[in-house]
């Protein structure tokens, strides 16, 4: 063990690497000035070992009570640091303040609790002195010390650096308040990530999910590979001019790069929820924002297992730059398979068991079910952020329906809360960390060099991509929205949790100093610009989330009069949801009745001598549904020509023709001779929300969503 290695003691705290070797009974003849004299008595007299014996486990009971008492106030910190953050934020929405959103705040009184704390506190410290191992050349996880016959327990918490011991022996407070990355990942992350596909408003996904695939995972891609060039020019600058005193590898600013990319818009979609922007604008945010994370969490994991054979394991080679592509697609199928499957198997229960009878059982079950994903997923060597994210896709999709409506809502609800709180005390750790982590790596030439970096990265990551996606969208991206959405792309709780989960290096410490200084600009900076930048671009606000985008010249019209009125309808399955119509009618005609209580009955669709299995596999509940689940991404799956509205004497189509009919609102054409999961899409955008106008009277068909 090098001498610079902290040893902390840990009663109570559970081994996590034990071996025979690291019963070093002679290599520590003394640990702790407690020790030194509970051993100097017991070679004088047996009385007065037994005496100093006593002293001492009296002595152990007051410091384990001591660390409980400093664990609630730590915990009891942070609790009331989100109170009062919840307090000001009622403030702010009464007052309608949207220049700083609640993370922001958050960060702000993590600020100052932390200042209080590093600066305001006493030194209190349990470290008596620090010995040297010299005769060991590495460092082991777990320690059993032999102090005068009797044996104590400790653990490795990291390499400190010789100039910083005296600061790291100040202050226990300051530890207490530093968690475990691994709370981050395995607590406070699965929350946020599952809630996002659970809450995913999948009309709007779906019907610009190409576009949200490009940014996602190309996007991100390109973003990583030129944040880690730039990086790799900055570093080169800072070892020229001597700012640089320790190694720092070309797959270091990769890895900068692949974190860095993990965008985090919350502040910048809360204000768009709150004003309704445009919705198509939103989803793409929203939906690059969420899948974005899962590919910035798997290429960096595919940049760590980078391993060039030889003995420069730093330098290029294409053997050891494909495997890494083929641990990232082998990590992201396997995660995404996980997901998926874990979502089936939650359905498949609660359709085919009572559970509904008992929403309470029905509601822990599906919590658990859920979060178990994430650490299944982590456990089989996968990414548990891919995994649970695509459980709560699934989950919305399928496992929902099949729950009590007491159930329903309080799965909606539980993990709203959820997310809430945890991604507001993410935010408010990071502002307390500023001043509490102690292996902050500050380097202005770095810090500079990562926000050109970021910048450049995510114009070549939105511009070039929207020009090609352009060219086969009907629907333009306009320029107003890329700029918006290169104004939009904030780092926040992803970013700080893959940096702060390896900072042994020093490598690593400067992009965690970096990387939450990052956050700090763009939560309050960018997002404080959020509303005026909307005002800027002309971007529209105050829309329904429901109502379809401005015409253009592809859009249907609708009779108005004597002339043509052009209005938003639905539109055409090329432009938006070709990609999800691949297996809509495989899902509508087999997945769905076999997962759920809707669908059609799988006697009519699955062929006749699968008709034991058939029969057992559909609910009784679809033989009494007269009508099929209403599905919120169905009603824009259509082509042009497959609706006819009739209102008076007019008869309106999508693509604009009308002819005289009787007064009735009917759906004509040739759907008599199409599949019946195009007819249940027909249906459904009947029952959508259309609006027609003929000679000045408006029609409305409400639309019902069901999740």
């Amino acid at each position: 063990m090098e001498p610079s290695d902290a040893l902390r003691r840990g009663p109570g705290r559970a081994v996590r690497v034990l071996s025979p070797r690291l019963l070093l009974l002679p290599l520590l003849p003394v640990l702790l000035g407690r020790g030194l004299r509970a051993g100097a008595a017991a070679s004088s007299s047996g009385a007065a070992a037994e005496d100093s014996s006593a002293m001492e486990e009296l002595a152990t009971e007051k410091e384990a009570e001591e660390s409980h008492r400093q664990d609630s106030v730590s915990l009891l910190t942070f609790i009331l640091l989100l109170t009062l953050t919840i307090l000001t934020i009622w403030l702010f929405k009464h007052r309608r303040v949207r220049f700083l959103h609640e993370t922001g705040l958050a960060m702000i009184y993590g600020l100052i609790v932390g200042v209080i704390l590093r600066y305001g506190t006493p030194a209190t410290s349990g470290h008596d002195k620090s010995l040297s191992c010299t005769q060991e050349d590495r460092a082991f996880s777990t320690l059993l010390v032999n102090v005068s016959g009797k044996f104590f327990e400790y653990t490795l918490k990291g390499e400190i650096s010789p100039g910083k011991i005296n600061s790291v022996e100040q202050n226990d407070m300051l530890r207490k308040v530093t968690f475990d990355p691994e709370v981050f990942f395995n607590i406070l992350l699965p929350p946020i990530i599952f809630h996002a596909g659970y809450s995913l408003k999948k009309r709007h996904f779906f019907r610009n999910l190409g576009s949200i695939l490009a940014y996602a995972f190309l996007g991100t891609a390109v973003s990583c590979f030129i944040i880690g060039n730039l990086m790799y020019g900055v570093v080169k600058l800072m070892k020229i001019v001597g700012q640089l005193s320790d190694k720092f590898y070309y797959t270091d600013c990769l890895f900068f790069g692949a974190i860095i990319s993990a965008t985090d818009p919350v502040t910048v979609l809360a204000i768009f929820n709150e004003l309704h922007a445009d919705v198509d604008l939103y989803a793409l945010l929203f939906g690059e924002s969420v899948l974005n994370d899962a590919v910035a969490i798997v290429l960096s994991s595919s940049i760590v297992a980078y391993q060039p054979a030889g003995l420069n394991t730093h330098a290029f080679d294409a053997a050891a730059f494909f495997k890494s592509v083929g641990i990232f697609l082998g990590i992201f199928s396997g995660s995404f398979t996980m997901g998926a499957v874990t979502g089936v198997v939650t359905a498949l229960v609660t359709k085919f068991t009572k559970l509904h009878c008992f929403p309470l059982l029905e509601t822990a079950l599906f919590f658990l079910m859920s979060w178990s994903t994430f650490l299944l997923a982590e456990a089989c060597g996968f990414t548990g952020v891919v995994a649970v994210l695509f459980c709560g896709i699934t989950q919305a999709h399928y496992t929902y329906n099949n729950l009590s409506v007491e159930s329903r809502s309080r799965s909606k609800q539980l993990f709203e809360v959820l997310h809430f709180l945890a991604e507001n005390f993410i935010f408010s750790y990071m502002g307390l960390a500023l001043f509490t982590f102690q292996k902050h790596v500050f380097s202005p030439i770095f810090i500079i060099g990562a926000f050109v970096a970021i910048f450049l990265g995510r114009a070549a990551h939105i511009y070039p991509l929207s020009f090609f996606l352009n060219l086969g969208r009907r629907h333009k991206i306009g320029w107003n929205f890329q700029h918006m959405m290169m104004f939009s792309g904030l780092r926040g709780a992803m970013a700080f949790a893959l940096a702060i989960r390896d900072t042994a290096s020093y490598a690593r410490q400067m992009m965690f100093t970096t990387t939450l200084l990052i956050v700090f600009f763009t939560v309050w900076v960018i997002g404080g610009g959020t509303t005026p930048m909307l005002s800027w671009l002309n971007i529209r606000v105050g829309v329904d989330p429901d109502q379809d985008p401005p015409p253009n010249n592809d859009s249907f019209q609708v009779l108005q009069g004597d002339g043509l009125d052009s209005v938003g309808g639905s539109r055409t399955k090329q432009e938006s949801a070709w990609i999800f119509r691949l297996w809509y009618s495989f899902d509508h005609n087999y997945l769905k009745p076999i997962l759920t209580h809707s669908g059609p009955p799988l006697t009519t669709t699955l062929p006749a001598w699968c008709g034991l299995l058939a029969r057992c596999l559909t609910s009784p509940q679809v033989y009494d549904n007269q009508e099929p689940l209403r599905e919120d991404d169905s009603d824009f799956i259509l082509t042009e020509g497959d609706l006819t509205l009739t209102y008076g004497d007019s008869t309106v189509t999508a693509n604009g023709s009308s002819s005289s009919y009787t007064a009735s609102t009917s759906l004509e054409g040739g759907r008599r001779t199409k599949s019946s999961s195009e007819e249940v899409l027909e249906r459904d955008l009947g029952t959508g929300d259309q609006k027609v106008s003929n000679r000045g009277t408006p029609l409305v068909f409400p639309l019902q969503e069901n999740a």
